[in-house]
């Protein structure tokens, strides 16, 4: 099957061409996103791939079922930037990537925290400038802390494994208790209760119309003075103007993001050479004790291994009989609709 794989990087190239060897799928790698704009590149193909950035809206859904794609393989496990009531409409099957390394996205969680608490990034810098003060790198443990993880799926599970491994005390809200979870120790408490006694919140959950601004000016005046924010979910899930009003007041004492709201027009791409426009991303990273990431959470070499075994697998399961190994359909995004439970 021929497949135009969309906002393609190198290491696409890599880890999908190597998942393809017993497919012998066409791939064509195009380094835009997919958007009304690039859109046309697809003419010729059957299946498009695309990313967590990429619009698959309506209007492109339109244009790519004209030009004959059937299905839309998203190597990446969430759909919020899909229209699948247009899909469904239009006859082009979504596909995605459920789940890949819940360890990556977790560990990388707990690396902000790390990084955050005790300061590693500052001192990198100042020894190579020489500097071997202590002043301003204080941190504290991590054992006795309550870490509040909300949204308890995979991802959850494993972030909240980690924590109890180091000596936190770890309550957890998701409308949907994990077992596993609770078999951890984990506490499930009302979001409210988790927001008010946590001395560290981590987001898992996905972006749901539900979830959508759930941290705001109203949940961040009820949480802890000092608390420590997380987010390595999806970047809508924190409201940005909230978070800058929280960091200026120190009601938020730090704040470690690899998602970010308007992230599309920033990650994936080297803007070195450019001034950022984004005001508000402009404003975050003159924080000291904000560390941003690029979404790179998933970033580890089993996980991008998993993603493209799994998005060749979808391909060849709808080239063979006309259903992906791991469809999504707008019943999928109706339950999906009110859980903050994320892969």
């Amino acid at each position: 099957m021929d497949v135009a794989i969309f906002s393609a990087k190198q290491y696409d190239r890599r880890f999908l061409t190597a998942a393809n060897q017993s497919s012998f799928h066409k791939l064509a790698f195009l380094e835009p996103r997919l958007s009304q704009e690039t859109v046309n590149l697809a003419a010729g193909s059957k299946a498009a791939c695309a990313f967590v950035n990429d619009d698959i809206s309506a209007p492109v859904l339109q244009v790519l079922s004209d030009l004959g794609v059937r299905l839309v393989a998203l190597r990446c496990a969430g759909f919020n930037n899909v229209d699948l009531n247009a899909a469904a409409r239009l006859g082009i099957v979504i596909a995605r990537v459920p789940a890949y390394s819940p360890n990556a996205v977790a560990e990388h969680a707990v690396a902000l925290m790390l990084t955050l608490n005790r300061k590693t990034h500052r001192a990198f810098n100042r020894i190579r400038e020489g500097n071997f003060a202590l002043d301003g790198l204080l941190g504290y443990n991590m054992a006795g802390k309550t870490v509040g993880v909300i949204g308890t799926g995979r991802i959850g599970l494993t972030a909240a494994r980690i924590l109890t491994g180091f000596g936190c005390r770890v309550i957890a809200s998701d409308p949907a208790p994990n077992t596993d979870c609770v078999k951890l120790g984990v506490h499930y408490l009302p979001l409210d209760e988790v927001i008010g006694q946590a001395d560290i919140i981590t987001l898992h959950c996905p972006l749901t119309p539900e979830t959508r601004h759930l941290i705001n000016a109203g949940t961040i005046a009820r949480m802890k003075p000092g608390i420590m924010l997380i987010n390595t979910s999806r970047g809508a899930v924190i409201d940005t103007q909230a978070i800058i009003q929280g960091l200026k007041t120190g009601q938020i004492g730090q704040l470690g993001l690899d998602v970010y709201e308007e992230e599309a027009d920033l990650f994936f791409e080297d803007l070195s050479e450019r001034a950022i426009r984004d005001d508000l991303f402009a404003r975050l990273i003159t924080f000291p004790n904000v560390l941003i990431t690029g979404h790179q959470g998933f970033f580890t070499a089993e996980a991008m291994s998993a993603i493209a075994a799994t998005t060749i697998g979808n391909i060849t399961a709808f080239e063979t009989d006309g259903r992906p190994l791991h469809p999504v359909s707008v019943e999928r995004l109706a339950s999906h609709s009110g859980t903050a439970s994320a892969t």
